[in-house]
């Protein structure tokens, strides 16, 4: 498993960020049960980068906590049986590795959101990592029941590694 964690801010963490970053990825792919080896990206920004890449790329004009650049399109959630089928430009011919996706998170609202919540940076980072690795594995909360379902696997993963709200 590659995962590549790129830092684009002089703002600092105050715990291993990357320890928990890679934690967190682990932990969602063996709670999703991915039996491939997997290529991940992760890159920590600011609030004014992941305002300009949320315009570009999503039509938002305004900074957001997180996210989410899967590289599959799934018929289900979770399902990895389109790659049995269809193994397209999923894998990186290199390593043979999965490419499931980039994860752009802002330090900036990890910061206060930890403060908002009232629990700690660590806690709101593992958060973020989770919701966006549920993300990579094709789920979202447009609806009611999918945002209730993501809620209770971001509860189950972060429980798993530990990582409570203080």
């Amino acid at each position: 498993m590659s995962i590549y964690i790129e830092k684009e801010t002089e703002k600092e963490f105050d715990f291993n960020y990357e320890d928990t970053i890679k934690m967190v990825i682990c932990e969602s792919l063996d709670f999703i049960e991915c039996t491939y080896e997997t290529e991940i990206c992760v890159t920590i920004t600011d609030n004014d980068e992941i305002h300009k890449i949320n315009k570009e790329h999503r039509g938002i004009d305004r900074p957001t906590d997180v996210l989410s650049f899967p590289m599959i399109e799934y018929d289900k959630p979770g399902d990895f049986d389109i790659l049995e089928n269809d193994a397209g430009d999923y894998f990186n011919p290199e390593t043979g590795e999965l490419l499931l996706g980039d994860i752009v998170i802002s330090i900036d609202k990890v910061y206060s959101q930890a403060e908002e919540y009232g629990h700690s940076k660590r806690r709101e980072l593992a958060f973020l990592v989770a919701h966006s690795m549920l993300h990579l594995f094709g789920y979202d909360h447009e609806e009611e029941e999918e945002r209730k379902e993501m809620e209770a696997m971001q509860r189950q993963i972060l429980e798993s590694v530990g990582i409570l709200r203080d």
